[in-house]
């Protein structure tokens, strides 16, 4: 979830290696804040969006011009993307990585979500967000608190990009490179999805062997969830850590096994590879510092 420190160290990898320092990380340059915390006009949300308690409102008042400063890409804190692609996808229903077990966002439940407390700065672990820049206004952080205790529901956007069934986003994304296994990997679908349908019949995370390129990849076990309060998400979870690897996930190509909406359509992506199988994303987890 949100960090206990926004100034943090990184390190930048290559496919092959350790290629970079460490540099400074972020506690963000202030901007979409004015002197008081509050978003201010014309920020680089996109456009002028009053803030109101709506997911699109919040996302570009708040979410895009002051927290995803830091809260995008590969090196995102703790894993959170608050980027309009991924952070519905990553905050409701999804476990704090901080705190495990409080959810960043629960729906209808503002004071237990760990995004408030991480807001108000009373939550149990790290300082109050953003850090090193002046708090969000009370304010600001009661349309936050109000869109959670409505339901957290998504944004008009979402809607709007419901007319196919497919693949939104994934995190990690395609080609990133990870400095710690990720505890999650987490698609969002543009669409409600039919949970009886995500399993290992359907999706496979597979260990690619860097020695050996004719090698079949290897199976690695994990368990999938759909959140019943963000059903266009879907959850994985390896059973033990990831080791140092390159990895794969991949829709199977095993028939009547495709993943589907809940009204039965089927899921869009891309052609298959000459196994049949799909990929959803591919990306390295490197050597523990």
């Amino acid at each position: 979830m949100l960090p206990a420190r926004f100034i943090i160290r990184r390190r930048r990898y290559a496919a092959v290696g350790l290629v970079g320092a460490w540099l400074c990380g972020c506690s963000g340059s202030g901007a979409g804040l004015d002197s008081n915390g509050q978003p201010s006009s014309g920020s680089s949300s996109g456009g002028p969006l009053p803030l109101s308690a709506d997911f699109d409102a919040i996302q570009a008042n708040v979410f895009t011009p002051i927290c995803s400063v830091c809260h995008i890409g590969a090196t995102a804190p703790q894993g959170l993307r608050l980027d309009a692609a991924h952070s519905y996808s990553l905050l409701v229903n999804i476990a704090s990585t901080e705190v495990p077990g409080i959810l960043r966002v629960k729906p209808g439940d503002a004071s237990n979500s760990y995004i408030i407390q991480k807001l108000e700065g009373h939550a149990a672990v790290g300082a109050q967000m953003p850090f090193g820049e002046p708090p969000l206004a009370a304010t600001t952080i009661a349309f936050i608190v109000q869109w959670i205790t409505d339901g957290a529901q998504p944004g008009a956007s979402a809607s709007a990009m419901a007319a196919t069934f497919r693949i939104a986003a994934v995190a990690p994304e395609n080609e990133d490179v990870l400095s710690l296994p990720p505890a999650q990997i987490v698609i969002g679908f543009t669409r409600e999805l039919d949970a009886t349908r995500a399993d290992a019949a359907a999706l496979q995370l597979q260990r690619i062997s860097s020695e050996d390129a004719s090698a079949a990849p290897i199976p690695v076990a994990i368990d999938s969830s759909v959140p019943a309060a963000n059903p266009r998400a879907l959850l994985l979870t390896p059973r033990s850590p990831l080791m140092a690897g390159q990895y794969r996930l991949v829709l199977t190509g095993r028939p009547g096994a495709a993943l589907s909406a809940r009204d039965g359509e089927p899921i869009t992506t891309a052609p298959p590879d000459s196994n049949g199988d799909r990929i959803v994303t591919r990306f390295t987890v490197a050597a523990t510092p």
